[in-house]
């Protein structure tokens, strides 16, 4: 006769425990990540403009349409600084270039040589955006911006409603776009 075997996958008390140790540990740690991720967040948007836009003049470099930003607006409007020898810009590119396609959009080009060499950049990249040169970063340093991308989303009263410094999703844009649509 066979000696029966018990089934060593079958849990016990102390199994349980071990899991249920494991998963708070895990739940504290996301948090941990959570708040630092946070704080960085935070700490990297605190030059950057708030309350009422600045002044935002210019012509756009392929139309020379004159941007004039001043409330109140049509609607939600996002102002995006980038630059062509930034990688997580690119990363970005094809999400503002879809966002402009439902709502305002107009980027700035910080540092990013002539107009002539952005205008090349664009088209190399088929992009199609509404873009102002800034070469000195004088507007860049009107809007706090200290590195790219930065985006800022206003509202039709020409409040700041949203600012981010680096990646930003097209889908979390089109949220913040949704939400200064509807007045929240």
């Amino acid at each position: 006769m066979r000696a029966s075997t018990t089934n060593s996958k079958a849990p016990n008390g102390k199994h349980k425990r071990r899991w249920s140790q494991r998963l708070r540990r895990w739940g504290l740690e996301g948090a941990i990540v959570l708040l630092v991720l946070a704080a960085v967040h935070w700490y990297k948007a605190r030059p950057l403009a708030e309350g009422i836009a600045p002044t935002l003049s210019g012509h756009t470099i392929d139309t020379l349409e004159q941007i004039n930003l001043s409330p109140p607006l049509e609607g939600p409007t996002l102002i995006h600084f980038w630059a062509s020898w930034c990688p997580i810009c690119k990363l970005e590119e094809g999400s503002i270039e879809a966002l402009a396609k439902r709502y305002q959009v107009t980027t700035i080009a910080m540092q990013s040589g002539t107009e002539e060499e952005i205008s090349r950049y664009l088209d190399e990249r088929a992009l199609d955006l509404r873009v102002i040169a800034d070469p000195s970063g004088e507007i860049a340093r009107q809007w706090g911006v200290q590195a790219v991308p930065a985006s800022f989303i206003i509202n039709r009263d020409g409040r700041i409603r949203f600012r981010r410094v680096g990646y930003t999703t097209g889908l979390g844009l089109r949220a913040r776009l949704w939400l200064a649509e509807i007045g929240i």
